[in-house]
C-alpha cells in the first residue's frame, strides 16, 4: 500500500532510535504495532503526513497493511522507503502562501501595523538568499509579538 512520510534532514525517523534510511531499504518490526506508540507510521497523502514531519524530507513509501489507522496516519508492521526528496523550499513557499492568505484577515482588524506583512518580505527575501538569518529572527519575533498582541486584544475583548 503507498503512503507518505516524513524523516529528518539526517534520514533518521523523528523518533531517533533506528539507523539512516536508505531509498530501497525495507524494514519489519516483530512484537506489538499500537498506533501513536510503536510501529512504523504514514499518511495517506504528503499533506495529511506534514501534520507529524519531524523534518524536511518527504517520503513515497510501500507499508503493509495498517496494523491500525485514524483519518490522518496509520501504523504498519512493515515500510519500505521507495522515494525521499528533500522538499526544504517547498515548504518555506508553503508557509509564505498560508500566511499571505491570511494577512487580510489581519490587517482588517490591524490596519496600522505592518509587522506580519514585513515578516512575509523578509522571509521572501531570506529563500531568495538576500535576508540573513538575522534579519530573519527580527522579522520573525515582531510578527509574533504582533499576533500575541492581537491575541490578547481578542480576549480581552471577549
Amino acid at each position: 500500500m503507498r503512503a507518505y512520510h516524513f524523516l529528518r534532514i539526517d534520514m533518521i525517523s523523528g523518533q531517533g532510535t533506528e539507523p539512516p534510511w536508505t531509498v530501497g531499504e525495507t524494514r519489519t518490526l516483530a512484537g506489538d504495532v499500537v498506533l501513536c506508540q510503536r510501529g512504523y507510521h504514514s499518511s495517506p497523502s504528503p499533506l495529511a503526513a506534514l501534520e507529524y514531519a519531524p523534518g524536511p524530507i518527504l517520503c513515497e513509501v510501500d507499508v503493509s497493511d495498517p496494523d491500525e489507522q485514524d483519518g490522518t496516519k496509520q501504523v504498519s508492521r512493515q515500510r519500505t522507503l521507495v522515494s525521499a526528496r528533500d522538499v526544504t523550499q517547498i515548504l518555506h513557499e508553503f508557509a509564505l502562501r498560508v500566511a499571505e492568505d491570511v494577512l487580510p484577515l489581519f490587517e482588517a482588524l490591524y490596519p496600522a501595523d505592518e509587522r506580519p506583512r514585513r515578516a512575509i518580505e523578509v522571509k521572501r527575501r531570506w529563500i531568495q538568499g538576500l535576508a540573513t538569518e538575522e534579519e530573519l529572527a527580527t522579522a520573525g519575533a515582531a510578527a509574533r509579538a504582533a499576533v500575541k498582541a492581537a491575541g490578547t486584544a481578542a480576549s480581552a475583548a471577549a
